[in-house]
């Protein structure tokens, strides 16, 4: 017991100012990290930096004054420092190795913030998915569809994609085909559809609206009618050209070659 005591005794000669230096440098330490984070996020507020990068930024940081900290109290405590570079390195190709992924959509999400492809807000498609960008955080985009459905893509997998962005020009061009049938007069058609396309509310006159005959079909002319929108109003004024044109048809009696019914008759000779 005698013998314990004294090597109890020992250690805390040897090590105690030690530890002590090492408590008082790990107390000062997360006061000095806490004071910065305040700061920084007091700055963020002031400041007009977009605040997705504001995040990162703020994690980064906190990141490299947590590791200053560790460094030091390791050197405090006397640690060689190989051993834990060793060990950090050892550390570190695991974690890489087990989270490929993640790190991946990690840097999806730094390139997206950097370069701003999109921004919240904007209408965007990639791959099979689109919809209204809702939030860009460091590993997923969120998407949210017409029908008001949630997506997340993971960022490695969008910046790996093709992104077509919808709402970065101030103006669309709204593209529209309709079917009619051959027997009537296509100049006619083509008059009512423009005449129909440029009436519509909200459409831009400059460029002009556009209603030309683009293909023959069997017993069908196919008519493709072009308007120019404001982004913002795309969806609206695309059902209201739709409307509008298809209601000129009928009232012009120009008809859809798929409302008619063909009927054969058969005459039985005996």
């Amino acid at each position: 017991m005698e013998e314990f005591k004294n090597k109890v005794i020992n250690v805390l000669v040897t090590y105690g100012s030690k530890l002590l230096l090492a408590l008082v440098a790990l107390v000062i330490g997360m006061f000095i990290i806490k004071n910065v984070k305040t700061l920084m996020t007091k700055k963020e507020e002031e400041s007009s930096l977009d605040a997705t990068l504001a995040v990162v930024l703020r994690n980064v940081v906190n990141l490299i004054l947590y590791g200053i900290l560790i460094f030091t109290i390791v050197e405090i405590l006397g640690v060689p420092m190989t051993s834990v570079m060793a060990l950090i390195a050892s550390c570190g190709l695991a974690i890489g190795l087990s989270l490929q992924g993640a790190l991946s959509n990690f840097a999806g999400g730094l390139i997206i913030i950097l370069f701003k492809p999109f921004k919240v807000g904007d209408y965007i498609e990639s791959n099979s998915s689109q919809g209204t960008v809702k939030d860009i955080n460091m590993f997923y985009t969120v998407l949210v569809t017409l029908d008001n459905n949630r997506i997340s893509i993971p960022n490695g997998e969008l910046m790996n994609s093709s992104i077509v962005n919808y709402s970065i020009e101030k103006t669309r061009r709204i593209d529209l085909d309709f079917k009619i049938t051959n027997d009537c007069d296509a100049d006619f058609a083509g008059k009512v559809l423009l005449e129909a396309a440029s009436s519509t509310e909200g459409i831009l006159l400059d460029p002009p609206p556009f209603a030309r005959l683009a293909a023959v079909d069997d017993d069908t002319y196919i008519f493709t009618v072009r308007v120019w929108v404001e982004s913002n109003d795309y969806w609206d004024r695309y059902f209201d050209v739709l409307e509008n044109c298809s209601k000129a048809l009928t009232a012009n009696g120009i008809d859809d070659p798929e409302e008619r019914m063909a009927v054969r008759i058969v005459k039985d000779d005996d």
